[in-house]
């Protein structure tokens, strides 16, 4: 059964050669984000995320609130292993399907259809399985041609359709998201409607970080609040979509 237990997680980002001290009292002073605090010679540390525990079951839909900076991102990098805690344990249990930044990785060298290969065996599928699974995200891209092209070639919207048919190829247990995603034209975003609510079903655990509580109710049975980088409130709701 997938689940997530974390407890007293806490993650730092130390910034190093700060110099001017207006930089660094305004850093000091800063009431927006993680807690910032004074490290070691001329470093300040950034706390993003600030002793947090929670445990997410088989099942659940977890919404991430939030304003800029209150850690909803960083907690999804962390959960995807992105970013290791400096204390705190996290146990997670079960295949991780990762939505953040989509067009991370994209070579624009090379073509869409070695773009396809090269970010399948980075999300973790073997030659074989990405190979087997190309011809279908090429048809979902509806790029025709333009996959034989180099990526440079490609127009914004594009790039971000390539990127977004390449990351929800995914079959995972845990699904993270940050964000709604949609990219293209009407017709491409009413496809790509139909394929992440396809993956929210078909996933163990759902968590999603959003400005947008019209969606967070509409997906998640539970709203985690965030400021500062701490858990401030949990909210039980009753989710529109079935869980």
């Amino acid at each position: 059964m997938a689940h997530i237990i974390a407890k007293d997680l806490v993650i730092d980002f130390p910034v190093y050669n700060v110099e001017h001290r207006s930089l660094k009292r305004a850093l000091l002073r800063a009431t927006s984000g993680g807690r910032i605090s004074r490290g070691s010679g001329d470093s300040v540390v950034v706390r993003a995320i600030d002793n947090i525990s929670f445990e997410i079951q088989h099942g659940e839909r977890i919404g991430l609130a939030g304003h800029n900076g209150s850690g909803k991102t960083t907690l999804l990098r962390v959960l995807a292993g992105i970013y290791s805690p400096v204390s705190g344990v996290l146990e997670v249990d079960g295949k991780i399907g990762s939505l953040l930044d989509l067009d991370l990785g994209i070579d624009p060298e090379v073509s869409g259809y070695e773009n396809i290969l090269m970010r399948g065996i980075v999300a973790g599928f073997t030659p074989k399985e990405i190979n087997s699974k190309a011809d279908e995200i090429a048809d979902f891209s509806g790029l025709g041609e333009y996959l034989e092209m180099p990526v440079r070639t490609y127009s914004s919207g594009m790039r971000m359709r390539l990127a977004f048919s390449i990351s929800t190829c995914i079959e995972a247990d845990i699904l993270l998201m940050d964000e709604w995603l949609s990219a293209g034209d009407a017709n491409f975003v009413e496809q790509s409607t139909a394929r992440l609510m396809s993956l929210i079903e078909g996933s163990r655990i759902l968590i999603i970080a959003s400005h947008s509580h019209e969606l967070l109710h509409s997906l998640c049975n539970r709203v985690i609040h965030l400021e500062a980088g701490k858990i401030v409130r949990e909210e039980i709701i009753t989710p529109v979509v079935p869980i």
